[in-house]
């Protein structure tokens, strides 16, 4: 069987950004999903079944794209020890990438600015998975907010602020598009030896800080109509901008909280964000 350049193991939101940039440049790939859709092999991961034979029908390749999460300790062993048993051809020169949330990083910090090399939740499960993968040489890529195509920003508003209070806890908001996601994939597994990628963690974004409170405001014309009322988010915003002494929008980054710097990554990989602010 002929060996792929990338290996996606669940084909889901990002491989629709993925596989069209993999066809783009000219690389192979195959890609699992758990019922076989569009032409991908049907595949389900079991941590805990003990016999690799299922991995067989999955195709050698150099690169090998985790997108669904593995949680607690076991799951990366068994994964990768599976397809490598099943694989002892290529087993020694492949490469794993998992897809994490900078979710792992929501705890409290000793500064405003958090990047890759800061404190996370070392109890939180998938950062437990993502620690282990790592301690066998794969690397792991911790994603901001996912937006692009069906995801859109603008479409949460009505769940995460229905009311005054929700608007006023909300600070900090960290976006990557599914573009950048998929250019940041390749970069990985294209620059693995040079930047000594294997076992290392990565924090992406698209480089802005978003504060909340200005996408409200901004997103404040919720249809079309000439005599239409703002948004509540948006009026309830200009109410808390007067009791809280919020001069202009948008907040500052002390003020903010949480910030994420990602400048590492994109500095190490050569690469500039294409989808920069929604």
């Amino acid at each position: 069987m002929q060996e792929m350049d990338v290996l996606i193991l669940g084909a889901g939101w990002t491989s629709t950004f993925l596989i069209p940039l993999l066809k783009a440049r000219n690389l192979t790939y195959a890609a699992t999903s758990t019922t076989g859709r569009d032409g991908t092999i049907k595949f389900k991961f079991d941590p805990d079944n003990p016999d690799p034979t299922y991995f067989i029908d999955l195709p050698a390749a150099r690169n090998i794209l985790i997108t669904f999460p593995l949680t607690g300790e076991g799951p990366a062993h068994r994964l990768v020890w599976s397809y490598n048993f099943t694989h002892q051809r290529v087993a020694s020169n492949v490469r794993y990438l998992q897809l994490g949330s900078t979710g792992i990083f929501q705890i409290e910090q000793k500064t405003t600015w958090v990047d890759r090399h800061s404190d996370y939740n070392k109890e939180n499960a998938r950062a437990i998975a993502e620690d282990e993968l790592m301690s066998m040489g794969g690397c792991v890529l911790n994603l901001a907010g996912l937006w692009g195509g069906e995801r859109q920003p603008k479409s949460w508003v009505g769940r995460v602020a229905t009311t005054k209070d929700q608007v006023k806890s909300k600070k900090s908001l960290h976006l990557v598009h599914g573009e950048d996601v998929a250019r940041a994939i390749l970069a990985i597994f294209d620059k693995w030896e040079k930047n000594k990628a294997s076992g290392t963690r990565w924090m992406l974004t698209d480089g802005q800080v978003y504060c909340w409170w200005s996408l409200f405001v901004g997103w404040a014309r919720e249809g079309k109509h000439v005599d239409e009322e703002p948004s509540k988010q948006s009026q309830w915003v200009y109410e808390l901008m007067e009791e809280e002494g919020v001069k202009a929008l948008p907040r500052d980054m002390e003020t903010l909280g949480r910030c994420y710097d990602s400048r590492d990554f994109w500095k190490t990989f050569g690469l500039t964000p294409l989808r920069s602010r929604i």
